[in-house]
């Protein structure tokens, strides 16, 4: 029997857990960011960037396809040898506890940004983990039901900035790639940060019930993000004009302080409430993975003594460490550059040493 067979997740749970791990933070400054770079034709970067996505998640999948049955922690193990597969565990497993974090502490500054400015930052972090950890506890079962379940709820949100399509300039958008490609193709490496999520597909897999479809749900799960990024996009280019949209932090909320509603008022503050909850599945994933790597390193079959110990200091850092906007930023870039090295570099070469090893191992039987 499969060890992990007690925690199984569906193809639409593995879908919508990549999916919304990557829609997450990203899809708030995302329009800003491409802006700043290639203008308004920003989002043919996002074309680009979930072209290089698939591609990377592909070979993610061929991994796991040579090694069903195993997550990542314990491929490198087999591969590496036990200290050189415990060292490359470990650099794994600081990278997806760095954007956990990385993906609270940006949360809590866009709460206080936007809805409650005077409320503390360890406060905060307590609410917001309680039913972080009511989920990553109960293990990838019931994250994946979240998942789902969030789906459901939010699945309006991005109808609702339709409303926003009132004096909109679709000339905005024109000419197409009127500074050249050299703009589009530097603004790529912005995108492909913000389709990081699909490498948790290293941790998934084992999990999957079909197995067989998880390169499909990789590339729905991508293709999905990407239609909401481009969409988002769009809508703020052709709502902002090219100066004006560089102007804001996160464009998206932006939009939806133009809706004038009569039976309600500051309807970004009600949308980023709903959001909270898409939020909280971008942190849950990294935090899990990251839980599950430590007990997995420790030979533990219980990852939850590990995940109180890592939340704890999550809201023992929150007393010492308030990021500012401009320190929000640059743990950004600091997890797009390191996450691009794990998400797009580490599978690829991982695939190549996986190939050879297995060609060594076969003369070595032969």
């Amino acid at each position: 029997m499969n060890k992990y067979s007690f925690n199984k997740i569906t193809l639409v749970q593995y879908i919508f857990i990549i999916s919304e791990t990557q829609i997450g933070i990203g899809v708030l400054s995302l329009p800003s960011d491409l802006a700043k770079s290639a203008g308004s034709d920003g989002w043919l970067s996002i074309l680009l960037g979930w072209i290089l996505c698939i591609l990377a998640s592909l070979f993610v999948i061929q991994i796991m396809d040579k090694n069903p049955g195993y997550t990542l922690i314990e491929i490198l193990s087999a591969y590496f040898g036990k200290w050189m597969g415990r060292g490359l565990s470990v650099l794994w497993i600081l990278y997806t506890a760095f954007a956990a974090s990385v993906a609270m502490f940006s949360t809590i500054f866009i709460i206080k940004l936007w809805i409650i400015p005077d409320m503390q930052d360890f406060i905060l972090m307590v609410l917001f983990l309680v039913p972080i950890y009511m989920v990553a506890k109960q293990g990838i079962r019931i994250i994946g039901v979240s998942a789902e379940l969030i789906f459901l709820v939010s699945i309006w949100m991005p109808f609702f900035l339709l409303f926003t399509l009132k004096d909109v300039h679709w000339l905005f958008l024109l000419p197409v790639a009127k500074e050249g490609l050299l703009p589009i193709l530097s603004t790529v490496k912005s995108t492909v940060f913000s389709f990081l999520g699909f490498e948790l597909a290293f941790i998934l897999y084992p999990f999957l019930k079909d197995k067989k479809s998880a390169s499909k749900g990789i590339v729905i799960a991508n293709s999905l993000s990407m239609i909401i990024f481009v969409s988002v996009t769009v809508i703020c280019y052709i709502k902002f004009s090219p100066d004006e949209i560089k102007d804001y932090a996160y464009p998206t909320l932006n939009l939806l302080k133009g809706i004038r509603l009569p039976f309600l008022e500051r309807l970004e503050i009600t949308f980023l409430s709903f959001y909270l909850l898409i939020l909280f599945i971008t942190v849950i994933p990294y935090l899990y993975t990251t839980v599950l790597g430590i007990s997995q390193l420790c030979g533990k079959q219980d990852h939850r003594n590990v995940l109180r110990i890592f939340i704890g200091l999550l809201i023992l850092s929150s007393f010492f460490f308030s990021p500012s906007s401009s320190q929000v930023t640059r743990l950004g870039v600091m997890w797009g550059q390191i996450g691009t090295c794990f998400a797009y570099v580490f599978p690829v070469c991982l695939w190549i040493y996986g190939r050879l090893f297995q060609l060594v191992r076969k003369g070595q039987v032969q």
